[in-house]
Order: structure tokens, then sequence, then C-alpha cells
């Protein structure tokens, strides 16, 4: 089974999330069209969303404004065209003057033998065109000249010769056009950059400028300025920072940035502040991101005087080699008829030495040579492997260089200043390669061949991987797979994904087009791999992986597979995949992005810790008082408005439709602890009785006494109880630090703010309850006149929790309006139950009454679920005096939206494809394996071993998490004990399986007696109250045990193997 076929066929359950008609427009097809229109236009937010948030507008318009050129449509330069274009550049230039030939397919992925022959970049152009309508592209197949390279703001050169290099980066550097040249050689990259003099960065990191609410600013020489001691400030020596509501020293509000000195966690010193008022109270200091100039040295200087981006600390002294090792290179093939040395040649690995020791000889002028001392085995290697060509580096390096365009473009991030090298030697094979082996057979793998040898191709396309997730890395993966050739001789890889394709991935998930938008990923992303390399085995499913497909992937799948990549999107599924692996003993390559931030790490059987032995701490969650009373930031209004959105339009909607459709659901609810019944059947009563449209007309009016609630009362009964000049008991104001006092916001239906939320909040309402919609603002105008709100009057007795210690002693008594509940003290409120059930409405009554609970959904532009949002917290915001953010920041914030460019995902694709190669030689040396965190901003780059897995002893015998116990069913119960007793001198006291308690020594004697002789399925079935699945072939047992002097020990779990 091979090719497009093995996919369309081989969906084994049904797609898991439904198909979705939108009115989202996509891109218009023509290249030419929309690249004409490109100056013209806004850019397209729900194409470049994920990115955005990583760039931002003003940097993407500044690559919409910029032409570049790439050459050398080889496997490097295809991945910097592929990447350059995602990110939507002006234009890109692609120039060749090769002619493609059977080796170029081991990484160039938009080649086909058919193109064998045919001009590289001529071959490739049309379906680089396609990943962006945007990005004019064109084909240049002459010689570049000095008038040819003008025209580009960005010139990109790749597996370049030296010559070329250097006289091309004379007329860059004295132009000021950007210069990256690039080139991979088997298990070696290369980068160079020079963006001319006084190259301004504007923000050196990507990070959102940092900010901390002020305690106290000292009137001083040095002033020193401390911040609340809710949290540290963030900031470092140098930083400068600005002020704003300051009370007192009012100099400060909206001064030039100052530069600071930490002295602390929570201080700093600004300079002199001893002719400034008095400081009183409150203040914001926020961060601002200051200019950085650099002065880059060109390439004919640079070569000989080079400075260094390290990117492996561990090989810090390799650089200097490997900048030798490249020059050494051009020598060479300029010496040898422009070829590079044979691979695993060892007469041609004489001759490169030979001509190092001639390059790093010490020249006539007196300059330093390369290199102290020529480091022979690693120059040895080089040339043994520059033949090869080798998709992961390629990935690697090209997502790094496409970065650097994107830098050059906006002055977003720091650039690599000016070299960069990197290696991954470690992949060689501990007995290297014969030269035999590694000799071109006429093979689409022949340059992955040159490095490892034909009979290690064999063992890649024998390879049974499971790929969990088709998105931006599943995609990256599947290329990277493709072009390897893993599982395409008698192997397969497996993909799953059960979401739908969506616009906002076509910016980063390139094997997706606009016409396969709402199709399913999996499927889509096999059939395009399986036109890259039409003998790649691929299986799609549409599943999600979890406890309910595990009659999917059941002992007999993951038995057979050699491994796991996860490309998953959610730590709960990052999780689940890993138990899975360990419970198997798999390999597992994990990876994660983040923006300009990605990481990798493997997991080993028997030999690593698993992804979950270690996890990032848990977000700091908001205060539930902060939300309801006390916001001073966007981020708790938004928090705000989407806990709103969920309580009116899918809760309190989901409650009353389970009141109409379960009949059980009133005997069920009052059962609820608490208030929590109480406040269940109130949501029905509201949405069935007191708040329930019969027009559109109804559901403006309830949007409008919405508003006068929430931004109006709410506000004016919070004042009632704290006035603003109220004190506390230390004598210092109520309204100051981090609680900023409100203010009420009286309705004008001329404020288009105000007129966002009325007309969102109505039609929202209206589909809720089925009615026929109107987004028309001057249409829902038209009924506000009419609407009579009655005059507030806040009251009395109202208790309000000030901290969320308050609100937990008052059950739940926090919001405002809300009076204290017979609830609560933690018992349920019969008298009001039964008030609410005697005004529901019967079901008969509701037989044919439809409630619709709305699932938010942020990336909808005409659902108007984020306008919303964008309306009640830019409100909430108002009233509090907290600045508004516009419909883009609330997006990321509300929508948890995760910022993601194509470029991280593309290096870190590669760098788990270069573990991939380790896993498969079988090391079992630590030493060989890498797991990678890079930042692509900074740049940054970092490699650590993996953790050795931690282990733990019973007796004299070691274990690991990797370890169990074994044990053939079936036994009975009496039998398990025993058996433990006489064959590990264990004494179970406790028997667990899942959430069920078998066994435990302090049990019932009845209870125990009834068990003791029951197969431990049986048992299983009887507590857990549910059947065994056909496909379960094992059960996980956790037992505590006592060794044989009565001490508590900890030991492995147990596979309880089922008999056939």
């Amino acid at each position: 089974m091979s090719g497009v076929d093995s996919v369309i066929n081989s969906v084994e359950s049904p797609p898991a999330k439904k198909r979705k008609i939108t009115s989202e427009s996509a891109p218009k097809s023509s290249v030419s069209e929309a690249a004409n229109m490109n100056e013209m236009q806004e850019i397209d937010e729900g194409l470049y969303s994920r990115q955005l948030y990583v760039l931002g507008h003003e940097a993407m318009r500044k690559m919409a404004s910029t032409k570049v050129l790439i050459s050398g449509l080889g496997g490097l330069g295809v991945e910097v065209a592929k990447n350059v274009i995602l990110g939507g550049v002006k234009s890109v230039t692609l120039h060749d003057m090769v002619k493609c030939n059977k080796a170029d397919l081991s990484s160039q992925f938009y080649l086909s033998e058919d193109d064998i022959g045919v001009n590289r970049a001529e071959a490739c152009y049309r379906k680089l065109a396609d990943l962006n309508s945007y990005v004019r592209c064109k084909v240049y197949t002459g010689k570049l000249s000095a008038e040819t390279i003008r025209q580009y703001g960005v010139v990109v050169l790749t597996n370049s010769s030296l010559e070329e290099q250097l006289f091309l980066s004379r007329i860059t550097h004295d132009e000021g056009i950007a210069l990256i040249c690039a080139d991979t050689r088997g298990l070696f990259g290369q980068i160079f950059c020079d963006f001319g003099e006084k190259f301004t960065v504007m923000d050196t990191n990507g990070e959102s400028p940092l900010s901390a609410m002020i305690a106290g600013v000292t009137k001083d020489v040095e002033g020193i300025v401390t911040c609340l001691d809710e949290s540290r400030h963030g900031l470092e020596d140098g930083d400068f920072v600005t002020f704003s509501e300051v009370v007192g020293m009012e100099e400060l509000n909206g001064c030039e940035p100052k530069k600071i000195k930490v002295l602390g966690p929570y201080t700093f010193s600004i300079g002199d502040t001893t002719t400034y008022s008095d400081y009183i109270r409150g203040g914001i200091v926020t961060q601002v991101k200051m200019p950085k100039i650099l002065n880059f040295v060109p390439l004919v200087e640079s070569i000989q005087k080079p400075e260094f981006l390290i990117t492996d600390f561990a090989k810090f002294d390799r650089t200097p080699q490997l900048h030798l090792a490249f020059q050494v290179l051009h020598e060479f093939i300029k010496k040898n008829d422009q070829k590079v040395p044979a691979a695993w040649n060892k007469k041609d690995a004489e001759k490169f030495l030979s001509i190092a020791k001639y390059v790093n000889k010490l020249e006539s002028d007196g300059s330093k040579k390369i290199v102290d001392e020529i480091d022979e085995t690693i120059l040895e290697k080089f040339s043994y492997l520059a033949a090869g060509n080798f998709a992961p580096m390629n990935a690697f390096i090209g997502g790094i260089v496409a970065q650097e365009v994107m830098k050059a473009c906006s002055g977003k991030f720091h650039p690599i200043y000016q070299w960069l090298y990197f290696d991954a030697i470690e992949c060689i094979p501990k007995n290297g390669v014969s030269e035999m082996d590694a000799k071109p057979i006429d093979s689409r793998y022949d340059g992955q061949i040159a490095i490892f040898g034909n009979e290690f191709q064999k063992k890649i396309g024998s390879l049974k991987y499971f790929i969990v997730g088709a998105g931006a890395i599943g995609c990256e993966l599947l290329k990277n797979f493709a072009m390897m050739g893993v599982g395409a001789i008698d192997g397969n890889v497996y993909i799953t994904d059960m979401d739908l394709i969506e616009k906002s991935n076509l910016n980063r998930q390139f094997l997706f087009r606009p016409q396969d938008v709402q199709c399913p990923k999996s499927t889509t992303a096999a059939r395009a791999i399986c036109r890259m390399n039409p003998y790649m085995r691929v299986v799609a499913h549409e599943n999600r992986v979890g406890p309910e497909t595990e009659k999917v992937y059941d002992d007999d799948f993951f038995e057979n597979l050699d491994g796991v990549a996860n490309a998953l999107d959610n730590i709960n599924a990052r999780i689940y995949m890993d138990r899975r692996c360990v419970y198997y003993a798999k390999p597992l390559l994990e990876s994660g992005t983040l923006g300009t931030k990605g990481n990798t790490q493997v997991i080993i059987p028997f030999l690593t810790e698993s992804y979950s032995s270690s996890q990032d701490p848990p977000e700091k969650s908001i205060p539930i008082c902060t939300l309801k009373n006390f916001p001073n930031a966007i981020e708790h209004t938004l928090q705000w408005a989407r806990d709103m959105f969920e309580g009116i339009f899918k809760q309190a909607a989901e409650s009353a439709a389970q009141y109409i459709e379960d009949t059980n659901f009133v005997e069920r609810t009052v059962r609820l602890p608490g208030s929590q019944s109480l406040d269940v059947l109130e949501a029905v009563k509201i949405a069935l009785v007191d708040e329930r449209p019969q027009s559109f007309k109804d559901c403006v009016v309830w949007a409008r006494n919405h508003f006068e609630e929430q931004f109006h009362n709410q506000i004016i009964q919070l004042l009632f109880n704290f006035p603003p000049e109220q004190l506390t008991s230390s004598g210092q104001l109520f309204w100051s630090g981090p609680k900023r006092c409100p203010k009420p916001i009286k309705f004008d239906p001329n404020e288009p703010l105000h007129l966002d939320y009325i007309v969102a909040a109505a039609n929202l309402k209206a589909e809720v309850y089925g009615i026929s919609q109107n987004h028309d603002p001057f249409y829902c105008k038209q009924f506000l006149s009419n609407v009579q709100i009655p005059v507030f009057v806040p009251k009395s007795g109202v208790r309000i929790a000030v901290n969320d210690s308050q609100l937990q002693m008052a059950n739940g008594d926090g919001a405002v309006g809300s009076g204290a509940s017979a609830a609560g003290a933690g018992g349920i409120d019969n008298e009001n139950v039964s008030k609410i059930l005697q005004t529901l409405p019967s079901r008969d009554k509701l037989h044919n009454f439809k409630l619709k609970p709305l699932e938010f959904e942020k990336d909808d532009d005409t659902n108007m679920h984020m306008d919303f949002i964008v309306a009640a917290s830019n409100l909430r915001a108002t009233n509090y005096g907290i600045p508004n953010a516009d419909r883009h920041k609330s997006k990321l914030i509300a929508g948890k939206i995760i910022p993601a460019i194509a470029t991280t995902t593309s290096v870190v694709a590669g760098l788990v494809g270069l573990e991939l190669i380790k896993l498969v030689q079988g090391h079992r040396d630590l030493e060989m394996y890498k797991n990678g965190f890079v930042n692509l901003a900074l740049p940054f780059f970092g490699f650590s071993e993996p953790i050795k897995a931690p282990t733990q002893k019973y007796y004299d015998i070691e274990w690991t998490l990797w370890d169990r116990f074994e044990v053939e069913g079936e036994l009975t119960l009496k039998q398990f004990l025993e058996y433990f007793e006489k064959k590990h001198e264990l004494k179970i006291t406790m028997l667990s399986q899942g959430v069920s308690m078998l066994y435990s020594f302090f049990m019932p004697k009845a209870k125990l007696e009834e068990r003791l002789d029951l197969p431990l399925s049986e048992v299983v079935r009887k507590v857990s109250k549910k059947k065994l699945e056909p496909h379960v072939k094992a059960l996980v047992f956790e037992i505590c045990c006592n060794d044989k002097d009565d001490n508590d020990i900890e030991v492995p779990y147990v596979k309880y193997k089922l008999p056939k």
C-alpha cells in the first residue's frame, strides 16, 4: 500500500468535528491580482491572525512592502522560500540556474521525478506561489548582477560559491540591501547576515512591555521607585520606563523614557527626582522598548574577523572549526571541477584536510589564523558528509533564515550577528558508514544515503510511526518524514487529527490551500505528502486521541509501532499520549511552539524521564473578587466578559434545555450541594420565564436593561458600599493600590461602543431563542428610545466580598447585588427552590420549544461572539479607567490564542527529525540525544541532554517509571495476593484499578470474603459497574505494599494480562 490511494479509505471513525458553513472569504486566487492590491489593502487578519500576534501590524506592513530575492532552490532554498512566502512579504523572486536532478528529491519537497532536467526555480514556482496569494512570486534564471540585485530589499543566497557571495555582498552592503548567505552540507549548517550599517532593531525580543503598580517614589538624587509587593517588576538594569496615573509627583506622568537601575525585585532607581513634587499615591510604571542600532561588517571583513552566535554551548570550541570547514569546502570545490568531496571517501577527506592547512595558514598581512589548531576529526567528518542533503537540517536552517529575512524587512527582533554554525554529528552512525554503502543508487534518497548509507535507509523505510496532530508541526513533520522516506518501503506513517481546516491555519500549516478550508486536516495533509513522495505509505484517521478511541489505538496498534511523534496543541492530550508511550514502552518525540519560541524533547524507553515527569507550573488565575468588583487590567475585564458570555448564552441555555428535555433534571439538580441547586434553577427560571424574548425587539430591550445593570447599577451599588473617599482600618484609602475606583456609565445610543454592546447582546440573545437576527445598528437603535429604565436606588445590607477569603466564608455571596441566602451556610434553601419550581412552565407547554446554547468561537467574525466580548470588556474597562483594547488584542486574550509563526515550526520539526535518526540507530547513550530550546527572536539556541529516568528501589531491585509487574491472568483475588507474597515477598495492602478500590486491608470481612474467590476481571466488573470492552487485553492495577519487615514501600504498577 503506497501513495494517495492509501489515504482515501483509511478513516476508521467518523470526523469528530462537524463541518460549518462560513461566509469568511478566502484570499483571491489570482497571484497577480492580490499582489497588485497588496499596498492598498489592510492586512488579512483572518489569514495572518496567529502570526500577527508574533510580529504585530507594523512589522507585517513593512514586510508587505519588501521585495525579496531567494537564490538557489534546492532543499534549503525551498524551505526559506516557503516560510518567507507564508510570512507575507510583498514579492519573492525565485532565482536558480541549476537543473533538477534526482538527488534534489532528497529534500526539495516541491520537485518530482517529472521535473528532472528542468530549472529548479521554474519547476517549483507554481507550488510556492500557491502558498500565499497575497505574495507575488516570479522566476529569474539569469546571472545575478548589480542591476538585478538593486531592486530588492533582502537578498538570500543558498549554497552559493564564495566568489558570488563576496561579489554580491559588496553591492548589497553599499546599497543598504540586507544580505543573508546560508548553506547546509550533510549534518552541518551555516548562516551569515549583513543588514548594513546603522540597522535599527525596533524590538529586540518581542515580549510585551512590562508594567507594575507603584507603592512609592522617593524624592532624591537617585529617586527610588517601589512597586506593590503583589508581583515582581521583572525589569533589568538598563531598561527604560515611563509612568502614568501618578498622584502628586505628576512630572513622571508621560515623561520621556527613563533609564533604570534595578535595586531589588520590587525596587529600582530612575535618577534625580529632587525637583519633582511630592509623591502622594498610585501610579503605573511601564517598560518602554528602545531602538537598538547595529553596525554590520561586510562579508569580506567579517570572514576574517567573525563574530559567532553559539548554537550549542557544549560545542563552544567547534564553531571556529566549522567556519574554517566551510571556507575549505569552497576552495575544494574550486580545485575539484566544482565537485564536493565524495561521500565517506578517505582520499577526498585527506585532500580536504590538506587544503584546510593551506587555508588556515598565517596570511602575509599578519592576520590571525582561523583556528589555532585544526580539529582533524571534525573536518574529516565534514568532508565525509559534504555531499549529503538532509531534509531536517534544511528545515532547521531554513526556518532560521526565513526569520532573519523577516527581521531584515521589519526591524522586529534581534538579528544574528553575524555568523551562525550548527552541526548534528551525533546523528552519524556509531561505526561510521562505508564508502560503498554511501554511494548514490539513483534513488530519491541519495542525499540522505550519502550521510547514513543505504542499509540505514532501509531501516527508515521500514519504520511504523504515529504522528498525532496534523496542524502546523504535524504538517512539517509529515513533510520531513516524506523526504526522509519514513515507512516508504514496508512501513507506515499513521496520522490522526479530528479538526477541520480553518482559514487561519493556511498561514503556517503549509500543506493546506484555500480550497481545503473545512476539509479534514489529516486526510488533506496525507494526500499532500503523497504528492511530494508517491512512495509514502500513509494511513489517515480523523480521531481524537483519548480513552474513547482506545478501541482503535489498542494493544495491537501500539505494539506494532516503532514510535510516536506528538504534534499537539494542548497539555492534556500530550500527557495522555505520554502515558500510552510509557505503557507500551515506545519512544516519543515531543515538540511545541509559542510564537518565536520552540522546544523539543525526546523520550526514550527505560532511559529518560517521560514528558509527564516534569511540567510547567499552572497559569496564575485571577482572583474571583478581582474579576467581579476590582479589576485593574484589561485581562481582568476580558475574562469577566468571557465569563458573562458563557453564563448568559451557554450555561443558562444549557440548563434550560436540560430542564425541557431531561425528565430527571429537577431531581438531579435539587441534590446538588450548597447553593448550586438554587443557582441552577434560578438560571432556568430567568431563561424560560423572566427574560424569555418573543421577538427581536424584546432582545434589544433585554440588552438595554442588561447594559444598565452591568455598567451602571452594579457600579452605583459598589460605590454605595465603598464610597470613593472611604478609608481602611489602617487609615489608607480603600480605593488605592490595585483597587481602581469605578465610575458608572450613562447609556448614550449615539456612543458607538454602547450601541455595539446592544447590537451584539441582542443578536446573541436572539440566536439562543431561535429568533431572526438583525445586525444593523440603526434598526436596533429605533427600539431604544421607548425602553423604560427604572431609576436604580442602591440597597443597604448588600454584602460585597473584598477578597477571595471573604468570598469563601460567604460561600459564594460575593457578587454585587446579592444578599445573604439560606444556602450560605451550606444547606439547601428548600423554600426558594419550591417557589422557583412552581413558577417554571411545565414540559408539556415547552414541547416544541428549542434553545441553542452558544459555543464560543473566536475565529468567525460573523457570529458576533467577539463583538460582544470586545464591547463588554471595553465598557467594563471604561467603568474602571482601564485603557481599552482593540479587537485584535481582545481576541488574543479572550480566545486564549497561542501565537504562531511558520519559521519556528520549521525549526522545531527539523530538530525532531534529527532525534528520530538517533532513535532508529538505537543509541543508548544519553549524551547522543538533545532536548532543544530555541527563541528565534533573540536569537537563542540551547540544547541539553534528556534527564535520566529517576530510579526507586524495593529490596535490592531498582525500577523506574518504565518498569511494571507483568502477571498472566486469570487469577482470583486471593491467588493474586498470594502470588505477590510468594514471588516478590510483597504484602499487598491496597489494590485499585482506575478509581475503583478492589481490595484493602481495612475492607469489611463480608465484602472481602465475597471477592476473594472471584476472578480479578470479575472483581473489576463488579466494583466499577462497567463491562470490559473486547479490545482490552490487559488491566492496569495500582498496588500499595509492605515488605517483609512490614514497611510501606513504593513499587511499580501491575500489568495484568487477561486470558485470550
